[in-house]
């Protein structure tokens, strides 16, 4: 008579598939980021002053990216109006003023030409100071024709080399070329991308500094959860979760009240900048952060927040050891 076998008892291995722990890992994901949202809920006073405080760290440096954005249109603008201007001599006629500027349009260097006559001069050196009366008992116009030259390049070493190559042309009494205001202009926009850079760089560390101090506070504060949770197996990339979307809704909330502030800036101060401008008899509008601007801020910032937490989480669970 055959016997039954015993049946075995007692612990047995499983291994775990891949796709239950991913569908484990996205699930505690979810609830992380869901939780630490509702932390911040609860306490919405502290957590606002933090998000505002990393807020104006970020307002300076975009404030200063937009006002380099700016400048750029401004450079374009001087790229276009970088020009020379050939003074012909005082006995050539119309017809003469006429070959030698088909001669300077034909050099490669050369863009654009426009020729003004000496009577054209006459007239717009009337009508802008304002002298009309004053010129009429003139016997002869003392002016003399002049053509406009936009180079190709508007750099000051090509600009220089294009007006000794048209000042020996025949015909040609004097060119004209001021490169002093370019040069300044130059060196003032490269001057500002640098304190840009700079307070981009000190101002994101300041972001650092706030969100590590305020994670770190939260780390203490859940200090014997942490050490109850590291007792039964967690890994630290478990513990530092929860931490980690903390700093990122922290960067994402300050990131918002940027955008909130620099709005806020933008119509503050777009009136008297409108009628400052007005005044000098131009045109010009504070420029504004587009959607790929905002984009850049609010990724800027949330990378920052994650960043401090992970930095501050990291430095914390160091220091812990479950008992």
């Amino acid at each position: 008579m055959s016997q039954t076998p015993p049946s075995r008892r007692g612990a047995r291995s499983h291994k775990t598939r891949l796709s239950s722990r991913l569908r484990a890992w996205a699930r505690h994901h979810r609830a992380m980021l869901v939780d630490s949202a509702w932390r911040l809920v609860r306490h919405p006073l502290g957590n606002l002053l933090t998000m505002l405080a990393i807020a104006i760290a970020l307002v300076l440096p975009a404030a200063l990216w937009l006002t380099l954005d700016s400048a750029r249109l401004l450079d374009a603008e001087l790229e276009e109006s970088a020009t020379l201007t050939v003074y012909l001599a005082q006995e050539v006629d119309d017809v003469q003023a006429g070959r030698i500027e088909q001669a300077v349009q034909a050099q490669p260097e050369v863009a654009a030409t426009r020729l003004i006559s000496a009577a054209e001069g006459m007239a717009e050196f009337q009508q802008a100071l304002g002298l009309d009366d004053a010129l009429v008992g003139l016997a002869d116009n003392p002016l003399p024709a002049s053509i406009v030259v936009h180079p190709t390049s508007p750099e000051p070493a090509a600009m220089q080399q294009l007006s000794q190559v048209l000042g020996e042309m025949s015909g040609v009494d004097d060119v004209r070329l001021d490169l002093a205001w370019i040069e300044r202009l130059r060196h003032l926009a490269e001057l500002g991308r640098r304190l840009a850079l700079a307070l981009a760089v000190l101002f994101g560390l300041g972001v650092l500094l706030v969100v590590g101090n305020t994670i770190r506070l939260a780390v203490e504060s859940r200090r014997r959860e942490i050490e109850v949770v590291m007792l039964i197996g967690a890994t630290h990339a478990f513990v530092r979760r929860p931490f980690l979307y903390s700093g990122a809704w922290y960067g994402v909330g300050g990131g918002l009240l940027a955008l909130g502030l620099l709005t806020l800036g933008n119509h503050w101060l777009s009136l008297p900048v409108s009628a400052l401008a007005a005044s000098y008899g131009a045109s010009f509008s504070l420029p504004q952060l587009d959607l790929a601007g905002s984009t850049i801020l609010l990724s800027c910032s949330t990378l920052l927040g994650w960043l401090g937490a992970w930095l501050a989480v990291g430095r914390h669970l160091s220091s812990i050891r479950p008992r």
